[in-house]
């Protein structure tokens, strides 16, 4: 059965990378030069007293909200893939509540930005969509014993999400090794939460676009 997206799924992901990318920028700006973008955190930016904390903070509810926006529309995904998804926006807007310090460390936030990453980097496989069998089109067999679903979108198939998903433990390794060796904890962390935030429209548009491929018989 054709799964149609809704166009304000379609809006909520297209949104999610660009209030990311403005949240920071402008931030970065406001920051001063002395704030290097390369070396420095995004979480920098939104401690409390800094330039850009308004900006910042708000881009960071926005981001959330993106996300469990699509999380809530994205009927073409697996629950799980979606449920996490959702997970990763919450704390997305939970890093308000918990700011990094404007010096040092946080434990309570380095544990919502480990909790929000590791959620955004598991949904890609966990969205990843299988066949539904047995009664209300409810399977009624172990989740690994039931088949994927082939006709799935492309982002939700099996070898685009783990890709995806692989590519972003990766940026996470990156990151802590820039972190703590390196000199480019910034980069690196930009590179990553950008790749985390673009995913979801990747995954709606091969939604979109597969609804619109099972649609063309019908209207032949």
């Amino acid at each position: 059965m054709r799964r149609s997206v809704p166009r304000w799924v379609l809006f909520s992901s297209v949104c999610a990378p660009i209030v990311l990318v403005g949240g920071w920028a402008i931030s970065a700006v406001l920051q001063g030069p002395e704030y290097d973008p390369a070396s420095r955190t995004i979480s920098i930016l939104g401690t409390k007293g800094a330039d850009g904390y308004w900006v910042m903070t708000s881009a960071l509810i926005a981001l959330g909200a993106c996300h469990v926006i699509t999380a809530c529309g994205l009927r073409s995904a697996a629950f799980p893939g979606r449920v996490a998804l959702g997970g990763g926006g919450a704390a997305a807007m939970m890093l308000v509540l918990f700011p990094a310090p404007s010096s040092g460390g946080s434990l309570d936030h380095g544990a919502v930005v480990t909790v929000g990453f590791s959620l955004l980097a598991m949904w890609p496989v966990l969205a990843v969509r299988r066949r539904a069998s047995g009664r209300g089109g409810v399977s009624e067999q172990r989740p690994e014993a039931v088949p994927l679903d082939r006709s799935a979108p492309w982002g939700l198939r099996p070898g685009p999400s783990l890709m995806a998903s692989g590519l972003m433990w990766l940026g996470g390794g990156w990151f802590l090794m820039a972190l703590f060796v390196h000199d480019t904890a910034g980069a690196a962390e930009r590179v990553l939460t950008f790749a985390q935030s673009f995913w979801p429209l990747v995954v709606v548009v091969s939604c979109v676009r597969q609804t619109a491929r099972d649609e063309e018989p019908e209207r032949a």
